[in-house]
């Protein structure tokens, strides 16, 4: 990539003299590249904090989500191919860990280049079957009640009708990359894995956020944070504290 390209609609590149490696970033199901928009200016700025944006929600509202995971992967890959010219690392939460493991994974069967470091949190690892029952296709009424108990959705949006008839397309369609993941197994990862879990997060215990160890060969970092499943929000300060100290050997990558 020359230095004059500077993104496109998938992805926001913020860059500044003293970069080290890009950190891109994953979104949860239903949240937009904004949700990372603060850590631009919150961490190191060795750390090049790019925002993914996924089709339907934000800027990209009119395009249509993606609902199965294996062709938003291919999209993925393709789209962010011109960014991967330097040090870089992925980062997802939830959903967004998923995404950020299988393009790690396609990265290396197409023999592209890799990050030099995957870092997850508020997920299970991949090869522990889902437990929870799948929310997708309820009625529109008992896929709302469901979104309550994940406590991610602000009442004042799930009370909105009119808000809500634009946002539950593509909820759906976020949760059914999720529901209908299928994991395969292939060789550990041969960089660095870093977990991150909160105390409280009733949808990825801290046995199943520590399983991502298996997904690495190489060093695996587990951290847990006291909050719930969005402790991303709640604990941004400390988290983006850990994520710098987790980084470290990247950042001393000459460029």
């Amino acid at each position: 990539m020359s230095e004059t390209v500077t993104s496109n609609v998938w992805v926001k590149l913020n860059p500044h003299a003293r970069r080290r490696v890009r950190l891109f970033c994953f979104p949860y199901a239903g949240g937009g590249s904004s949700a990372y928009l603060p850590w631009v200016n919150e961490i190191a700025p060795e750390v090049e904090v790019c925002p993914v944006q996924l089709p339907g929600r934000e800027g990209r509202m009119r395009e249509q989500p993606f609902t199965r995971m294996e062709p938003l992967i291919e999209a993925l890959a393709q789209a962010l191919e011109p960014f991967l010219d330097l040090p870089f690392a992925f980062y997802g939460h939830s959903l967004g860990a998923l995404i950020s493991f299988e393009l790690a994974r396609h990265l290396r069967r197409q023999g592209g280049p890799a990050p030099v470091q995957l870092l997850v949190s508020g997920c299970h690892a991949p090869q522990l079957p889902m437990t929870d029952e799948p929310i997708h296709q309820l009625s529109d009424e008992e896929f709302v009640q469901a979104l309550r108990r994940f406590n991610g959705t602000p009442d004042t949006v799930l009370q909105d009708a009119d808000l809500m008839r634009m946002l539950l397309p593509l909820l759906r369609a976020d949760f059914a990359i999720y529901e209908t993941y299928t994991y395969t197994a292939e060789a550990p990862l041969n960089y660095p894995v870093a977990s991150y879990g909160g105390l409280h997060d009733f949808r990825a215990s801290r046995e199943s956020v520590e399983a991502w160890k298996q997904q690495t060969d190489h060093k695996f970092i587990f951290r847990m944070y006291d909050g719930c499943h969005f402790f991303i929000h709640t604990k941004r300060k400390i988290l983006l504290q850990g994520l710098h100290q987790d980084l470290m050997p990247a950042l001393s990558v000459k460029v």
